[in-house]
């Protein structure tokens, strides 16, 4: 059975660095620590050395320091998010045709000739009654169901009759035979 003896470590009086009570000089400045010890100074504990790779603790700054950060996300996020979404769907109304443009960076275009158009169906909510805003389902001749939805088409009413207006007139193109 191994007996191993801890040395208690004091301050030397000339440089404060922590010296073995043991030792009879201080190895840093040379103070003689045996001969002049003091009486009032008692002997530290040893100290428990601990390893370089040992992970103590981890410290990250609070939440709360982000707060604000954090409350103007939800402010900023969304409108920006809305305004990707509004920019990126496009509804162009020429004399005998019409074209829908999808996209920001990969595109969609699509081109319906105004008298292929068979129906234009409009979908509202309560909410987007009283906003005035509403979903039109374009269908054309070429298709069964609706060949395409646009969601929150300010006055959806008045888009419609524009749309089947250009359906009832003739494209500039043609010649007309009087």
């Amino acid at each position: 059975m191994a007996i191993v003896l801890a040395m208690a470590l004091i301050k030397c009086p000339e440089c404060l660095r922590a010296v073995s009570s043991e030792a009879v000089a201080c190895p840093t400045c040379g103070y003689p620590i045996a001969e002049r010890r003091p009486e009032d100074q008692q002997p530290e504990p040893a100290v428990k050395t601990v390893s370089s790779t040992e992970l103590l603790a981890e410290v990250r700054p609070s939440w709360w320091r982000f707060f604000w950060h954090l409350f103007f996300f939800w402010l900023i996020v969304p409108p920006a998010i809305a305004w990707w979404k509004r920019a990126s769907v496009v509804l162009r109304i020429y004399p005998g045709r019409l074209t829908i443009e999808r996209g920001m960076f990969s595109k969609s275009f699509r081109e319906f000739l105004a008298r292929d158009i068979r129906s234009v169906d409009i979908d509202q909510s309560f909410m987007a009654r009283v906003v005035g805003i509403g979903h039109l389902s374009i269908s054309t001749a070429a298709t069964v169901d609706a060949a395409e939805q646009l969601q929150g088409i300010p006055d959806p009413h008045s888009v419609r009759d524009l749309i089947l207006e250009q359906r009832g007139s003739r494209s500039p193109g043609h010649a007309t035979t009087d």
